[in-house]
This record gives C-alpha cells, sequence and structure tokens, in this order.
C-alpha cells in the first residue's frame, strides 16, 4: 500500500475506536489510538501473512502461524485498535465491531481465545505476559526452521512488570533474532505518567544491557518514521540479537482534547464528545 492508503487506514481504523467505545461506553481509546499507525503498518504492509479465502470471503487464520509472520498484542486492553485492524483486513466482518463488549460477542474488552475469533493467538491483557509468549513463539520458529518473524506490541507501563524483564534476558540468551518487539512509549498509563506511577528510566538502556539491538521511532505517529523504523528493523534480524522499537507516541493521537493526558487511557467519550472526535478524523474507508 502507499503511505497515503495506510494513514487513510489508519485514520478510518481511529474512527472505528471511537464508535466502538462510545456505543458500549466502556473500553481503552487512548492508548489504542496512539498505536493505531504501527498495527496498520504492521498488517497492511510489513508482516508476510498466509492469505487465503474461505467461501464467504473472509482470511483464513491458523493459530500455529507456520512459514509466516505473526503478531501478539500484549498490552491487550488497546483490544479496540486490534479488532479494526483484523475487520479492516478481512478476518472478520466489520459489522462484528458494533457488539464491541456486548454480550455474547467475540470482541470482548480483552482478546480472548475461546470465542474462536480469527486473528487472536492468545489471551491478552494480564499485563506483562506478552513478551514471553512472543520469545516462545520465536524459539519454535526457529527449532522449525522457520524463518518468519514474530512481532510483539507492548505498553511502557507494562514495562513494570517483572515478567517482561524475565522474557528480556531469555530472548538474548536463546538469540531470537526473529522477534521484534515494540514499546509504545508514551509516558502515560492509567494511574497517570509513567515517571509518578514508576519510573521506567531509560528503558532504551535497559534492552541494551539485557543484549537486545534497539531502534529509536521518534514518532510513532508518522507514517513514513514509522514504516522506516520497522525496515530498519527487519534489517537487523539474523544477526544474533532479539530487537526492540522504542516507539515514542502520543496516547489518544488524532483527537485534540485526548492528547497530552493520561485521562483517556481507559474512559468513553460521550455523544457530544464522540461528534467532536469523528469532525477531526475525516471517513476514509467508510464506517461499519
Amino acid at each position: 500500500m502507499s503511505v497515503k492508503a495506510l494513514q487513510d487506514t489508519a485514520t478510518q481504523i481511529r474512527r472505528d475506536i471511537l464508535r466502538m467505545v462510545h456505543a458500549c461506553q466502556s473500553g481503552h481509546p487512548g492508548g489504542s489510538l496512539g498505536c493505531a499507525d504501527i498495527v496498520t503498518a504492521l498488517y497492511f504492509e510489513v508482516m508476510n501473512l498466509n492469505e487465503t479465502k474461505n467461501k464467504d470471503g473472509l482470511l483464513e487464520f491458523s493459530k500455529a502461524g507456520i512459514g509466516e509472520d505473526v503478531f501478539f498484542l500484549s498490552n491487550g486492553h488497546i483490544s479496540p485498535l486490534f479488532y479494526s485492524v483484523l475487520a479492516r483486513r478481512g478476518y472478520f466482518s466489520t459489522s462484528e465491531l458494533a457488539t464491541f463488549r456486548k454480550i455474547n460477542s467475540r470482541l470482548q474488552g480483552h482478546p480472548a481465545t475461546h470465542e474462536h475469533l480469527p486473528g487472536i493467538r492468545v489471551a491478552s491483557g494480564s499485563l506483562g505476559q506478552g513478551l514471553s509468549v512472543a520469545a516462545g513463539m520465536a524459539k519454535a520458529k526457529k527449532l522449525k526452521a522457520d524463518n518468519s518473524l514474530v512481532f510483539v506490541l507492548m505498553g511502557d507501563g507494562e514495562q513494570q512488570e517483572g515478567q517482561v524483564w524475565e522474557a528480556a534476558q531469555f530472548a538474548p540468551h536463546y538469540q531470537l533474532d526473529n522477534l521484534i518487539a515494540i514499546v509504545d512509549w508514551n509516558k502515560q498509563q492509567i494511574d497517570g505518567p509513567t515517571d509518578k506511577v514508576m519510573n521506567n528510566r531509560d528503558l532504551k538502556a535497559k534492552y541494551e544491557a539485557f543484549g537486545w539491538a534497539t531502534v529509536d521511532l521518534e514518532d510513532g505517529n508518522d507514517m513514513h518514521q514509522v514504516l522506516d523504523a520497522l525496515a530498519v528493523a527487519k534489517s537487523l534480524t539474523g544477526q544474533g540479537k532479539p530487537i526492540v522499537i522504542m516507539m515514542k507516541s502520543e496516547m489518544g493521537f488524532g483527537v485534540d482534547f485526548m492528547m497530552h493526558t493520561h485521562k483517556w487511557h481507559g474512559a468513553a467519550p460521550n455523544d457530544e464528545q464522540l461528534a467532536n472526535a469523528l469532525s477531526q478524523l475525516p471517513e476514509t474507508l467508510g464506517d461499519y
């Protein structure tokens, strides 16, 4: 896809996120909006996916992920983003987005596997577990001589979890150079700025000390920079080290009153706020 097409897709996904969270008055719009660009880039441009369609015209999904790149969402509370990307990619109908967080919906508040939603390989949202899962998948691919890649997205508040650093030690030890982690370094979490809640200090230096190759992404809401950083990360695979992209993003990006604050981490807009937000994001692919 062209950069313009990727930008338009990310804009529509942001509209989806806002409408989903508003409809059920529950969910996490802030981080979802902030990470829309990189997840869009992964699914619509960067990852190599095995894509065949079923009789209904939807993409087939293999949980095993053999011979294709795989993605894990560790910070599962940004599920509105993940669901919209998967639907827009073609794993299930965009009309299903209207069921988000409703009774008997497959689109639960955090991604879950027992609903058999295409695109979901592991339940997530219990923070700190995603890097371990991704490292396990990367190790399995090594054992199977599968040269495809594993991507995982984590929050920066999540870096306060001890399990993250166990996995961060595991991956370099086993030379998992097919693993690309992404830290959404927006410096906000549910209770406030990360430096006030539990200061992460220099995350890049920490990962480098653990034996990771690091890639700087200064603006994770600029599609050009996102694509460049992912290209650099891919160029570093196969060199004996796992890779982590330190992505600086803006929580709530695209909606002026949701930016520069942690307050929209887990809050839903009312009718007036939704109308204001949507007026800032032009409809590009058609609302569901």
